[in-house]
């Protein structure tokens, strides 16, 4: 469905021959090689770099497409502004101490500068695109919840400075708040928004201010990777069973890998998951700022770009989650802080008891430990009967898609921001998941991959309309990741399996 704007402000993009959609694919600043534990962030380092199999992979795509034209649409979570560490020499802004042990914060001179370190370390990816764009393709960003950023003016210039583009290729580079409509068949988004943990809350007015400052307000899902997984560097961000464990599986982590490169990890766990706390709370409670007169022109720009009306930008929206940072319980949890605390007051209460009774008869303080041991197994059961809801909330439900399709008037729907590719039929909704390209191995010591560098791939069929495939680049080679059956396959049957068991 195309706009029904009449005055439109970009190029008209919504029929397409080909279409090809790469999601997570994490870009960011390489990380130095620590020569005293080699094991931190190494995940981060240049010799994980997929830049040259992106070549091939647009190199593939062309040859796919035989002669067709290509949108390619880069569907959320391109780049990772929430891991970028570096620190600007010389900053025309001030830089606060936080700032300096976390990462940036996400204001738009800050966020310039971000983005242009990423480029500049990924100059082959960029080469490709280029390349890419230059043959007269199209290339579409949609935003996911890590780069959020990219909804500053000024940071899609950057990028599109970064491409090299002549004036009339320039028009065929376009950035989406959060949703795109291919061909009139396909919905599009990175998926973020039903998942309460990274959506993001309002994707047509994003900015709030903060200290006098013009800020994107980012989801509690990205404040944890700041405040928390830049800080324990032996965590990989991009794989949730990384960093989601039981208490015997963190313990064993701790003092396998952490023990002598970070000693004091639980006070590094202690006030980052506070700062993610506190923030996260007080972000949600301040006002997002909007032009009342502006924005149904706000909403009209948002329709044009993603190739639909108004009135589809308004009933996608009714969709969104509520965001995590709605209910501090469910944050306590998801940090430990509610166990944490509840040991804390246990002590207070036990040493409260204690000096009321020591006033009365002069016992020993460690009399308070006979309790205190007593407590433990009650402990241990509350905090093993907890378990993370991370996972639950990472796939759109049901009821949510074949409300999208309906809204959109498609029948596919393509997604991210799980990094697990799938391809089924959800009721009457072919459900596609793009899976990722990032560095996520399920080993500190990167040894063991998990499946990578996916992608989903349409083009006509011979009846007629367009039919959607998953596949796979390996050693530079297209691989269909579900062969046979036009590469569907049954939800019940595939359950939650990961990239490389699919």
């Amino acid at each position: 469905m195309s706009s029904s704007n009449s005055n439109q402000k970009y190029p008209d993009f919504s029929r397409a021959e080909c279409t090809a959609v790469v999601s997570d694919l994490h870009l960011c600043e390489e990380e130095p090689i620590n020569k005293k534990f080699p094991l931190w962030k190494k995940y981060k380092t240049r010799q994980f770099f997929f830049d040259q199999d992106f070549m091939l992979f647009i190199d593939r795509l062309e040859e796919m497409a035989k002669g067709r034209s290509i949108e390619l649409i880069l569907n959320g979570d391109i780049f990772d502004f929430d891991s970028v560490m570096s620190q600007p020499t010389d900053a025309p802004y001030s830089v606060t101490w936080l700032e300096n042990h976390r990462g940036l914060h996400p204001q738009e001179e800050k966020s310039v500068y971000k983005i242009e370190v990423i480029l500049a370390a990924h100059e082959e990816w960029v080469a490709a695109i280029r390349k890419f764009l230059l043959r007269g393709h199209r290339a579409i960003f949609t935003i996911g919840n890590h780069d959020l950023e990219m909804h500053y003016p000024k940071v899609q210039e950057a990028i599109v400075r970064a491409l090299q583009l002549p004036g009339a290729q320039k028009q065929n580079v376009r950035f989406n708040e959060w949703f795109y409509i291919s061909n009139g068949d396909t919905l599009i988004e990175h998926g973020n928004q039903y998942d309460p943990y990274c959506m993001a809350q309002d994707p047509v007015s994003p900015f709030i201010v903060k200290f006098n400052q013009i800020e994107v307000r980012l989801p509690f899902g990205n404040l944890t990777t700041r405040y928390l997984i830049n800080g324990m560097g032996f965590f990989n961000p991009h794989l949730d069973t990384n960093f989601i464990m039981t208490p015997k599986e963190y313990v064993s982590f701790f003092l396998k890998y952490m023990l002598q490169a970070q000693p004091d990890l639980i006070l590094t766990w202690f006030w980052g998951s506070m700062v993610t706390l506190v923030q996260s709370f007080f972000d949600r409670l301040r006002p997002t700022i909007s032009d009342p007169l502006g924005i149904e022109d706000r909403i009209e720009t948002v329709a044009e770009k993603a190739n639909t009306t108004p009135r589809v930008v308004r009933e996608l929206k009714e969709l969104f989650v509520a965001p995590a940072a709605s209910y501090p319980s469910i944050i306590l949890r998801e940090l430990w802080l509610d166990r944490a605390f509840l040991v804390l007051l246990t002590i207070f209460v036990l040493y409260f008891i204690f000096l009321q009774i020591d006033h009365l008869f002069r016992i020993s303080i460690f009399w308070t430990f006979i309790p205190f041991f007593l407590f433990i197994p009650f402990f241990l059961f509350y905090a093993r009967s907890v378990r993370s809801e991370v996972h639950n909330y990472k796939e759109p439900r049901e009821r949510e898609m074949n409300l999208a399709g309906v809204i959109a008037k498609v029948s596919r729907i393509i997604y991210g921001h799980t990094h697990i590719v799938r391809h089924e039929m959800i009721g009457a909704i072919e459900h596609l998941n793009s899976g990722t390209w990032s560095p996520a191995f399920q080993d500190v010591e990167c040894n063991r991959p998990m499946g990578q560098k996916t992608f989903i791939w349409i083009q006509p069929s011979d009846e007629g309309r367009r039919e959607a495939r998953a596949f796979q680049i390996k050693d530079g080679e297209v691989i269909d990741v579900f062969p046979g059956a036009g590469g569907k396959i049954d939800r019940k049957k595939m359950g939650k399996k990961e990239p490389n068991d699919a």
